[in-house]
């Protein structure tokens, strides 16, 4: 991801885990926020459309400035939603978004992404995923056809998604395979089940982890967790934040809430500069440990 002033977040430097205000430094150097917004069920009436529009604006003026999107979220109303936020603030956004796996033959990589580029009514994205692996065997096509967009400054960096260690060793042995900025992957305090073998190998290669649905998904009981309600209220927050902190504690992990709601964008927004202790964080540790191999 080439530094520009649109992917900038911070100055490019180690960032050390609890410190406030955390970010998280790609390979190339690029620093962003630890802490993003996703948008897989925005667009999509679950809320009305003003409300999810001003709750987006709202973790971009706290910091949240990584926002992530798919082509295939609400087919493409996601993308078309965040276009009408951040118009007028492109500079001060890192945009994500991902190709179905179903579009990457011939040109579809490059049609996929002009459609998402139409939408999003930007003329680039900082960093463009492949959404996921399946079915997939010629990732040196997809490798370069990625390489391709970015020679053209359509796209800053690329990455993946939903990749596993055996998945991501495939990627790495093409040519230019090792250019990958982040793999998109469920992690957190509930499912901890990278920590076992991908979240060490990524770190290995000095490549973040992008964690999706940080706070449990859609059905997890996780933010009911009276640990999580207790740490909260000895610091004045709210479990999410709770939950988040730990998350992107390593410096190593990026996390995309998603939220169309104001309220709970600020009680997100806090996770950046909260400090847990190493007390608080055995604790958690003892609450939710990592599952078994």
């Amino acid at each position: 991801m080439a530094a520009s002033p649109s992917a900038v977040a911070a100055p490019a430097s180690d960032v050390a885990a609890n410190g406030p205000e955390r970010t998280v430094k790609f390979h190339d150097g690029v620093v962003v926020p630890a802490l993003g917004q996703g948008s897989a069920r925005l667009g999509q009436g679950r809320h009305p459309e003003a409300v999810e529009d001003e709750a987006l604006r709202e973790g971009i003026s706290l910091g949240m400035t990584l926002i992530d999107t798919a082509e295939i979220y609400g087919n493409g109303d996601a993308e078309k939603l965040i276009g009408h936020v951040i118009a007028g603030q492109r500079e001060h956004v890192i945009l994500v978004s991902k190709v179905w796996p179903t579009h990457v033959t011939g040109d579809g990589i490059q049609r996929a992404c002009e459609g998402s580029l139409a939408r999003l009514e930007t003329d680039y994205l900082d960093l463009y995923l492949l959404h996921w692996p399946n079915g997939i065997t010629d990732l040196s096509g997809v490798v370069a056809a990625f390489e391709d967009l970015r020679s053209k400054g359509k796209i800053r960096a690329w990455g993946v998604s939903n990749f596993n260690v055996s998945d991501m060793e495939r990627l790495i042995s093409v040519p230019h395979g090792d250019g990958c900025a982040t793999n998109q992957v469920p992690y957190s305090l509930g499912d901890r089940a990278i920590e076992h073998d991908l979240l060490p190998w990524c770190a290995r290669h000095a490549i973040p982890v992008m964690a999706y649905s940080p706070l449990g998904g859609a059905n997890s009981t996780l933010l009911r967790d009276p640990v999580l309600a207790r740490i909260g209220a000895a610091h004045g927050c709210s479990p999410a934040a709770v939950a988040l902190a730990w998350t992107i504690r390593s410096g190593k992990v990026i996390a995309i809430p998603e939220s169309g709601n104001v309220t709970h964008v600020r009680e997100n927004a806090v996770a950046l500069s909260l400090v847990l202790t190493s007390e608080e964080l055995q604790t958690l540790d003892a609450a939710h440990p990592p599952p078994s191999r």
